[in-house]
């Protein structure tokens, strides 16, 4: 455990994605039930194998680098930043621990304190996708979408991606399940962020099977400013391509036949096959 410094206020460039400003705190010995989480921050769960080996390192070298709060009352205080290390801490049943108190003047407003204990969680370990999904709805609501995916070094395409149907817009979730799929709402969004445009094009492929909206998602995808006219006329072109015929070398068909009758299956739906898994390595 780290010895109790005195120490007069600090004041340094304390920097997160999306939030960089002079930071002053002081060190301050507290009780460590008086530290809280918020519910927000624990958009993960711990990995409780790092926790220990996290624990194990503070009770040999001491602790390094103390967490960072922000005083809610009398005798409690938010964690803003260490939630790992709170957690190790409390394993090692210590009572009391030295942490950095932000000062009145650095002090977060609610809103932003929340988002940025999400992003310091976010960016101690990978998360899952449900677990991102779940971080950038919260942090979609509370700082807003461009500012949160900047947060997260994310580009706008990959933050909607995360966020997912959460992130789609009420007047499109309005057209689901009736006009379009959730699915396909999704796609559509993350593909044309013009709500008014995207619900334009969700009526006009309402009426198409499922297969075709898809191929037709895909296609406006590569093509996202080209006109409806030109994206269904690629779309149906993309369906009739997906049959496709393959003249073999004698060589070629000998083997073919071979691997089908070890495989147990016909040469065709083999040829098939293979051509599908190559175009699948090469990202297609």
């Amino acid at each position: 455990m780290a010895k109790k410094k005195n120490t007069k206020r600090i004041t340094k460039r304390h920097t997160r994605r999306g939030y960089a400003s002079k930071v002053s705190y002081r060190l301050k010995e507290i009780p460590i039930k008086q530290i809280k989480v918020w519910k927000e921050a624990q958009a993960r769960k711990l990995d409780r194998e790092g926790i220990s080996e996290l624990a194990k390192s503070i009770k040999n070298k001491g602790l390094q680098n103390p967490p960072m709060v922000q005083k809610e009352g009398k005798n409690s205080y938010l964690l803003m930043s260490g939630q790992r290390r709170l957690a190790a801490l409390k394993r090692l049943h210590a009572k009391k621990i030295p942490a950095l108190v932000l000062t009145k003047k650095t002090e977060y407003e609610i809103p932003d304190a929340k988002a940025a204990s999400v992003i310091e969680n976010i960016h101690r370990k990978n998360m899952n996708v449900k677990d991102m999904a779940a971080a950038c709805a919260f942090l979609a609501e509370q700082i807003g979408k461009s500012k949160a995916a900047q947060s997260l070094g994310l580009s706008m395409s990959t933050f909607k991606k995360y966020h997912g149907f959460a992130g789609v817009p009420d007047k499109l979730k309005e057209l689901v399940p009736k006009t379009i799929s959730r699915d396909d709402a999704t796609k559509l969004y993350q593909i044309i962020s013009d709500v008014s445009k995207a619900i334009k094009i969700a009526h006009r492929i309402s009426a198409l099977d499922s297969p075709t909206k898809k191929r037709y998602l895909k296609v406006l995808a590569r093509n996202p400013r080209s006109s409806h006219k030109k994206i269904m006329k690629k779309t149906r072109s993309f369906a009739i391509q997906q049959n496709v015929s393959l003249k073999l070398s004698k060589r070629q068909a000998r083997g073919l036949g071979t691997q089908s009758r070890h495989k147990d299956t016909e040469p065709s739906a083999l040829a098939g096959k293979i051509v599908s898994d190559w175009l699948r390595r090469k990202g297609y």
